[in-house]
């Protein structure tokens, strides 16, 4: 369990989401195992009572590192409502609607605030000390995972929130753009990629071989975050090897499934839940390489339009109208397989395309000889976005 702890400290620090002074772990195996950094120590009791007060295995609390605790502090400010009796945050993006929902705020660090707004969601913000709140009900994982994700859900709503303000509220805006402008520069990634193993694979270990690679990348680069984002391969026009859900993009290996092009085997019931994405992708076009990143940008731009028209609330799921950046389609979509699903909306965007950004969610990008494509078509698209995003604010 120490090593886990190291491993989460590390990943956290790699990540850019938080120091190791700055965080306070709490975990449970045969034995309580604790992890409190110098200017957090003093929390650590609250942690200790709230595990003890919830059936859960794991708390991570941690003050983040910039530019997550300016936005954060910007947006308890001016981004919080009511919902039933509690102050929440509401960010737009497709992690929050799918997971989070909603992401209470606490005013203090207290054993009963905490034990309170963790019942009922994953995820918590605290004003004093500033920072977040996360927990796992099996392993520090999940804590993890829904600590990086809230960095996330959050960052995304702030930069969002300060297009719509220009257009709407021009004083409170002046006030956050310079705020947004630091944020951006200090935002990690997308970084230079070099170049990666070379296609098409020979056999069945050097594809598993490159898709560890390029999933690692992908998180090295900042183009997804926690175990969001997803990579697949079609092997010899018969075979998808996809990785599973839930899995970390940077620890593939022994998580990747290989599934049956036709459908044919109950194989990928532990794959990724854009799986039918995937897989008609590679039905109706000539692709054989699929990334599913979030570079946050791109996912800020792709929430944006000026357009005003009834859909307004809805067009992450129905927008009708033809978008693009950068030539790039963007179409509406969920995820899942329903009738707004994202499989009846990308796969059809790919004609004629290399890349497919869906709204408020991420991006999918494709090759055809091997991830080498996709990996800088992805990073330009980001590098692209971040240029256009300031040019908006100016």
């Amino acid at each position: 369990m120490i090593e886990v702890i190291r491993k989460y400290l590390w990943k956290l620090q790699r990540d850019g989401l938080c120091r190791p002074e700055r965080v306070v772990l709490a975990c449970l195996d045969d034995d309580l195992y604790t992890w409190a950094g110098d200017e957090v120590r003093d929390q650590f009791e609250v942690l200790k009572g709230v595990l003890e007060g919830m059936n859960i295995n794991s708390l991570i609390f941690c003050v983040p590192e910039e530019p997550y605790y300016s936005l954060l502090k910007e947006l308890l400010e001016y981004g919080v409502c009511v919902s039933e009796g509690t102050e929440v945050i509401v960010p737009e993006d497709c992690e929050t609607r799918t997971f989070f929902h909603e992401i209470p705020v606490l005013n203090r660090l207290t054993v009963k605030e905490a034990i309170e707004a963790l019942s009922k969601r994953k995820t918590a913000v605290v004003k004093s000390p500033l920072g977040i709140l996360s927990y796992g009900t099996v392993s520090l994982e999940q804590a993890y995972v829904s600590l990086s994700s809230t960095c996330f859900s959050t960052s995304v709503k702030f930069f969002y929130d300060l297009l719509v303000l220009k257009e709407s509220e021009l004083l409170r805006f002046q006030q956050m753009k310079e705020t947004g402008l630091k944020a951006l520069k200090a935002l990690p990634g997308p970084r230079a990629v070099g170049s990666l193993m070379k296609g098409p694979p020979g056999d069945r270990l050097e594809l598993l071989g490159m898709m560890e690679e390029a999933g690692a990348v992908l998180v090295n680069t900042g183009l997804v975050d926690s175990f969001f984002g997803n990579i697949s391969a079609l092997f010899r026009d018969s075979v998808i090897f996809i990785s599973q859900t839930g899995v970390c993009l940077d620890e593939l290996r022994g998580a990747i499934d290989e599934v049956p092009l036709d459908g044919t085997s109950t194989t990928g019931i532990t794959a990724s839940s854009e799986l039918p994405t995937h897989r008609a992708i590679y039905t109706y076009t000539g692709y054989r390489f699929l990334l599913h990143g979030h570079p946050k940008i791109t996912v800020v731009l792709s929430m944006y339009c000026e357009r005003e028209c009834e859909y307004r609330g809805e067009c992450y799921k129905r927008c009708p109208y033809r978008r693009d950046l950068f030539g790039v389609p963007v179409v509406p979509g969920e995820i899942g397989s329903g009738a707004t699903s994202i499989v009846r909306t990308v796969p059809e965007a790919f004609e004629g395309s290399d890349a497919v950004i869906v709204t408020g969610h991420g991006i999918f990008t494709a090759g055809i000889v091997d991830y080498n494509h996709p990996v800088q078509r992805m990073v330009e698209i980001e590098k692209l976005s971040r240029l256009r995003y300031t040019e908006l604010l100016s």
